[in-house]
């Protein structure tokens, strides 16, 4: 593959800066990253989860820094490494040096690998030029949840670039139900969780509410417990935890990954606008 592939895709951004154009070429590293998935068939085990499939396959509207994926059956004895080397492969054959480290234990149930790439200043022409104190690595972190919890739906999509190729990925239900676990379980305030949250809720996506539940049997704090999670129990839980959000922290997680003319939209963010969403659940 020529560099000039990788060139024209950022054209395609039109990044108003240095940070939107790392992102872009982030989000392009992580498509070449899906291919080289592909290619090596890993999605004959597993599934793309997470904001940055919401991106990638669905066209959300940041920008997403880690890959998230779910075994399609648990295996404790699943190791990264045994993709290491197509996906190297793959950015070498760009002219891209990539470090790969698997950082995951054996016990660990959530697998994870780090990848570094450091070359592209050198190997890309880009729009703005940088200089010592800018960014001059990017890092993406690809996690998969070796036991997940049961009920999740699936299917297969198509991703084009940087050719065309196949993945599979859980649907828009169980993609929510995971989305609504994180926004109940998480110990802290992370803004691009509500951002994901409003736009399921903009396009009027269900739950996956059995996923939803085996999701919070199995880790947080309804963990162990007997649960019926019905649409009246999400709509009470998310109604308390909307409560005690600080949006001013939300809204400075969520900066970064959003191009300029999308900032204002957070002018809205604040507790009466998420709970007059959750009316429509």
């Amino acid at each position: 593959m020529e560099i000039r592939v990788i060139e024209e895709r950022m054209k395609e951004y039109k990044p108003g800066g240095k940070e939107e154009e790392l992102n872009a070429f982030k989000e392009i590293s992580q498509e070449i990253i899906l291919s080289a998935l592909s290619r090596a068939e890993f999605f004959k085990y597993a599934a793309f989860q997470g904001g940055t499939c919401l991106r990638i396959v669905h066209g959300l509207s940041r920008f997403s820094e880690d890959m998230g994926f779910v075994l399609l059956e648990p295996n404790q004895d699943f190791k990264w490494s045994q993709f290491f080397h197509e996906i190297d492969l793959e950015f070498r054959g760009y002219g891209f040096q990539l470090e790969v480290k698997d950082r995951s234990k054996a016990e660990d149930t959530v697998k994870k690998a780090f990848l570094k790439e450091h070359s592209f200043g050198q190997v890309l022409k880009l729009i703005y030029a940088r200089t010592r104190s800018d960014v001059q690595v990017i890092n993406i972190k690809l996690e998969v949840d070796t036991n997940p919890p049961a009920g999740s739906h699936y299917e297969t999509k198509v991703i084009r670039f940087p050719e065309p190729f196949s993945i599979v990925t859980q649907d828009l239900p169980s993609l929510f139900a995971g989305k609504v676990h994180a926004l109940l379980c998480r110990e802290y305030i992370k803004g691009r969780d509500w951002f994901d949250f409003d736009w399921y809720m903009s396009r009027k996506t269900e739950i996956n509410l059995l996923n939803l539940q085996n999701a919070l049997i199995q880790q947080g704090p309804w963990k162990g417990k007997e649960l019926n999670v019905d649409i009246r129990w999400v709509n009470e839980r998310l109604r308390e935890k909307i409560e005690t959000i600080d949006w001013e922290i939300a809204k400075r997680d969520v900066r970064p990954f959003l191009r300029d003319r999308q900032l204002r939209t957070l002018d809205l963010w604040n507790t009466k606008f998420f709970l007059e969403s959750i009316v429509s659940l």
